[in-house]
């Protein structure tokens, strides 16, 4: 088995700085009509480095460096909706990547997968659409549940 189909600093560093950061591109385009909504927000990267893998060194450090990561993601912070007649609200939301030995997982959270890829596979325009289109599908739909507990 090479270096590029198993979990490692390389393909770690390249799900963080290539295709996380084109990810979030996707989503951006996605939710700018939502982010209108809100005084300010933020779609930023996130690393767990809390979460150690079970078969690691008691004092071995989690790091992108030492290629232990279990999960990494983009997290999305919306901070005061405006909108009249309505409460102002703030949200978050995960992408989550959970990396496994041999692959990763794509997720609204460490329990749903939406897509399952060997480090060693491309990712296709088409489906950074599909995952940018349905987690944007599920903020609105969180926003309107929010909307409807705070109005209804």
């Amino acid at each position: 088995m090479d270096a590029q189909s198993t979990r490692n600093k390389q393909t770690i560093q390249h799900l963080y700085n290539t295709i996380l950061p084109a990810l979030a591109q996707h989503i951006n385009q996605n939710i700018t009509p939502v982010t209108a909504l809100f005084n300010d927000f933020g779609l930023e990267r996130l690393v767990d480095t809390w979460t150690k893998d079970p078969t690691a060194a008691e004092a071995e450090e989690v790091s992108i460096e030492n290629g232990n990561v279990q999960q990494l993601g983009l997290k999305l912070r919306l901070e005061g909706f405006k909108r009249a007649g309505a409460g102002a609200f703030d949200l978050t939301k995960d992408l989550i990547f959970k990396l496994e030995r041999n692959c990763y997982t794509v997720g609204p959270d460490k329990n749903t997968n939406w897509l399952e890829k060997e480090y060693s596979q491309r990712w296709e325009t088409s489906e950074y659409e599909t995952i940018a289109a349905r987690w944007s599908e599920e903020l609105v739909d969180a926003i309107t549940e929010r909307i409807q507990s705070i109005t209804g």
